[in-house]
């Protein structure tokens, strides 16, 4: 399973444990229905959604990213939960951004993109509203937005070009680069989008203008644009550009058709509208779909006189409805039998294949890295290789892991391009040649021990894995070309069927014992009673010595390394055991420790357990 899918599954998971999902399925339900939503601030700051918030924050890389307090998400970590909950309600009654951190990060054009750090407590605050609006707009939201949704990723962009490309015959491309989108968008312009979309609390919305305007530090306060690095900016972003994949679907897609036809479904759950769009051809419209991906788009037509209008009329719409500018240079109309088309770090076009049907030629989808995407690959591994072949004894390790880690991550994203082996072919050669010296000698055919780990046996089969050390060095030439899938369109986290689709490769976890330790949290930090929730997904809800299911008001969260001997409320430190076996490991008194023995009836192993468990606590072994 990748990263991205089990992250996806984690947030879905952690709306569980809060018992929050009715809440959400409701706000989706209602949005389907053009519901109008005027009382959201009081679901926002509600103690699930506060404590739910934290939860999906925590496990986020940017938590330990510090804004201008210099606090990360080790400082939340130490709050209590109802003190928490607390100063995020009464920030809420009247609030006011804290500055935000300006960081220029480094373009592959040797430009810089410019991210706007807010403060963790700031983070958490746009997280609280993040999970309420979120399903709202989603109901609301064009089906080929892929970019920062839920359930959605690159994969289905993808697919969803190649089936026009190949699939619909659509040969020309519009290619519109957006200049400056996220520094561009019109404050007020956004927030009648989101009025449009339903959402009319005037305090949530003036939260939000606030937070729009909220101060950079060492610049002032910015008059448009949503600051790239917010965590609630994506959703903005997909709702600014939301009323332009509804506009490209009103010229086609939407047309009725003066006699209704009715759509079988596929297999994929989504209608089909051949016969609509049979009829629709024999108009005069301008056949057109759009892909979008946050701010990347393409539009696809039958016709170059199509694809030539649609360029103009977007560039006007976008203008004039927007208030964005495109960038002349990017912009263009591609020719897809004659010329390559980038996308997403693709580069795609068709090419004829097979013999003709019906007089037609036959096209299919050929596709490779971008030059760009090739370039940054070759440049990061030579990098990575060169650290591993300087590396000391103490850094090896890491610098394998770091280069292993690397190869996996392209292999996965890029595998949907269909010449993807001879790309990859090219760049291990041109790496490889450049630091070979003294290094190939130290790569071995065997390790020493064989392989156990499932992604190094996916590579050990290609027989090119090499080991230095008995670590295995993962080829960066072996990488296998992968069908891209769409989207399944039953699959939703805002609704019973679609979790069930999500649900099917995650274990089961009683969430009815996680909502009850959710609401009887012990004395403690906030990381220590939100740990109680992972260990107890973790563990199945069984006892970590017994290996038995606990029932709720036996569950005890134990302390491996005693916080009086410095041990901390982190996750590893942290055991989930039965009531009794947590008061055996810390009894000193001989009658105590015989009257839970006798309770227990611990075997051998279990009691060996017990024993490690009390020597780490500094206890005499029984």
């Amino acid at each position: 399973m990748t990263k991205a899918k089990q992250k996806k599954q984690t947030v879905l998971r952690n709306i569980e444990y809060y018992d929050f999902q009715k809440i959400l399925d409701k706000l989706y339900e209602e949005s389907k229905q053009d519901k109008i939503f005027k009382n959201l601030v009081n679901l926002i700051t509600s103690p699930q959604n506060i404590r739910l918030a934290y939860r999906n924050i925590k496990n986020n890389k940017g938590s330990k990213t510090a804004g201008t307090d210099k606090k990360t998400i080790s400082d939340l970590e130490k709050w209590q939960p109802e003190k928490l909950i607390e100063y995020v309600q009464k920030r809420l009654k009247c609030y006011v951004p804290q500055p935000v951190r300006r960081v220029e990060i480094p373009k592959g054009n040797g430009k810089t993109r410019p991210l706007g750090i807010p403060t963790i407590m700031d983070r958490l605050i746009q997280q609280c509203i993040l999970q309420v609006l979120e399903p709202i707009c989603e109901a609301k939201f064009f089906k080929r937005s892929n970019g920062f949704r839920p359930n959605r990723s690159a994969e289905h962009a993808i697919s969803q070009a190649y089936k026009f490309m190949q699939g619909q015959h659509l040969h020309f491309v519009v290619d519109i680069d957006i200049k400056g989108f996220f520094d561009n968008v019109n404050h007020g312009k956004l927030l009648k989008q989101m009025w449009t979309l339903g959402i009319r609390d005037k305090k949530l919305l003036k939260i939000i203008s606030v937070m729009l305007k909220a101060e950079v530090a060492g610049i002032g306060f910015p008059e448009r644009g949503t600051p790239q690095g917010g965590i609630i900016s994506p959703l903005l972003s997909n709702i600014v550009l939301n009323e332009l994949d509804w506009w490209i679907v009103s010229q086609w897609e939407s047309v009725p058709t003066r006699v209704p036809y009715k759509c079988r479904i596929l297999k994929n759950g989504t209608p089909d509208r051949s016969n609509v769009y049979a009829e629709l051809r024999k108009t005069a419209l301008k056949e057109c779909y759009i892909v979008r991906y946050a701010d990347d788009f393409k539009i696809f037509c039958r016709k170059r006189r199509d694809a030539e209008a649609i360029f103009l009329a977007t560039k006007m719409w976008l203008k004039e409805r927007l208030g964005l500018d495109i960038s002349p240079e990017k912009s263009k109309i591609v020719n897809l039998k004659k010329n390559y088309s980038e996308f997403l770090g693709f580069k795609m076009k068709v090419v004829r294949k097979g013999k003709k049907t019906n007089g037609q030629n036959k096209y299919a989808v050929r596709s490779h890295m971008s030059s760009k995407s090739a370039e940054r690959v070759r440049k990061k591994a030579t990098e990575a290789l060169n650290n591993i072949k300087h590396a000391g004894s103490r850094t090896l390790i890491q610098s394998i892991f770091r280069y292993n880690s690397l190869i996996i991550g392209w292999h996965n994203y890029y595998r949907y391009a269909t010449h993807i082996s001879k790309d990859f072919s090219q760049i291990a050669f041109l790496v490889l040649g450049k630091i070979n010296g003294g290094f190939k000698c130290k790569l071995k055919d065997k390790a020493k021990e064989p392989v156990k780990t499932p992604i190094y046996i996916h590579y050990a089969k290609s027989k090119r894995i090499r080991y230095l050390r008995g670590i295995p060095i993962l080829p960066l030439s072996y990488v296998k070309h992968k069908n891209p899938m769409d989207k399944k369109s039953i699959i939703n986290k805002y609704t019973e069927a679609g979790r069930a689709e999500i649900h099917k490769k995650l274990e089961y976890v009683d969430v009815n014992a996680l909502h009850y330790l959710m609401l009887h949290p012990v004395n403690g930090s906030i990381e220590y009673n939100d740990n109680r929730l992972s260990l107890y997904s973790a563990q199945r809800g069984k006892c970590a010595i017994l290996h038995q299911p606990m029932e709720f008001d036996r569950i005890h969260c134990h302390h491996i390394i005693p916080r009086s001997q410095g041990g901390s409320d982190k996750y590893r430190n942290l055991l989930l055991v039965d009531k009794d076996v947590h008061a055996l490991i810390h009894a000193t008194v001989e009658d105590t420790i015989q009257k839970y023995l006798s309770i227990l009836q611990l075997s051998a192993k279990q009691l060996e357990k017990v024993n490690q468990l009390r020597e780490k606590a500094g206890l005499q072994p029984i």
